[in-house]
């Protein structure tokens, strides 16, 4: 028993440690961004990073770190990253585009339909916890209502909870779906940015392919398939072709 306790003050300690650690290796990086040492600032946020404290502030701070040395595409790669954790910010969507408007490729994205623009919406509208939330609470009302519809005698009190319950039952599997779906897109490494000066984009994953069209760095794309080090990517005008694996930075 003995044994155990001092298992878990250990690494009780070592946690705290670690997040002391953390936080002062923070400060230095705010404070050498503060003096304009950004070489400095981008070592010890990457540091902060590879310990494991990853947010939306953190990947925001590097990529204007990035930004300041005029490196747009890992600046736009950080920007991504902390939209990512927070789609709406509009600080980090204001720098987002403005690095963007830094680089040669300026793609206009094919419009979306109008259910799949409010699915995203939705989507976004709450975090994958809030998400996961409101779908267990909805379950336990629905359960309530069924109950409710199940031993009332009052034919009022069984027709409202029928209802409520269909509600609660819509609410409960819409939830579970966003929540899941915000879950996936996050272990999921579905988009890049380009890191290659002019890339020639291939019709197939091999360098006797087609060049099918030309993109540069600082350029999202969507992965849409992966084969050896190939990538099948999606750029936002709707064309799709073949590059490799190392041309890009996975967001």
């Amino acid at each position: 028993m003995k044994k155990i306790i001092i298992l878990i003050l250990a690494f009780s300690i070592t946690g705290i440690l670690s997040a002391n650690d953390n936080l002062l290796l923070l400060e230095e990086a705010n404070k050498s961004y503060t003096e304009d040492n950004f070489e400095k600032a981008i070592e010890l946020y990457e540091k902060v990073i590879e310990n494991g404290n990853e947010s939306a502030a953190v990947y925001f701070n590097l990529g204007n770190a990035w930004f300041k040395i005029n490196n747009m595409p890992e600046a736009i790669l950080y920007y991504e990253k902390a939209r990512k954790l927070t789609p709406y910010d509009d600080d980090i969507l204001f720098n987002l585009q403005v690095a963007n408007s830094r680089i040669v490729d300026k793609i206009e994205s094919v419009p979306e339909i109008f259910y799949v623009r409010w699915w995203k919406n939705l989507l976004y509208f709450f975090s994958v916890d809030q998400w996961a939330a409101i779908s267990l609470i909805a379950s336990g009302l629905l359960m309530l209502m069924l109950l409710f519809f199940l031993l009332s005698n009052w034919y009022w009190l069984r027709k409202t909870s029928f209802w409520l319950g269909i509600v609660f039952l819509i609410v409960a599997g819409t939830g579970y779906l966003l929540a899941n779906q915000k879950h996936q897109s996050f272990i999921r490494e579905h988009q890049a940015i380009v890191f290659t000066p002019t890339l020639t984009v291939k019709s197939s994953p091999s360098e006797t392919g087609i060049d099918v069209f030309v993109i540069h760095e600082g350029s999202k794309v969507q992965i849409t398939d992966h084969i050896g080090d190939w990538l099948e990517v999606q750029i936002a005008n709707g064309s799709v072709g073949w590059i490799r694996e190392d041309d890009v930075k996975k967001i």
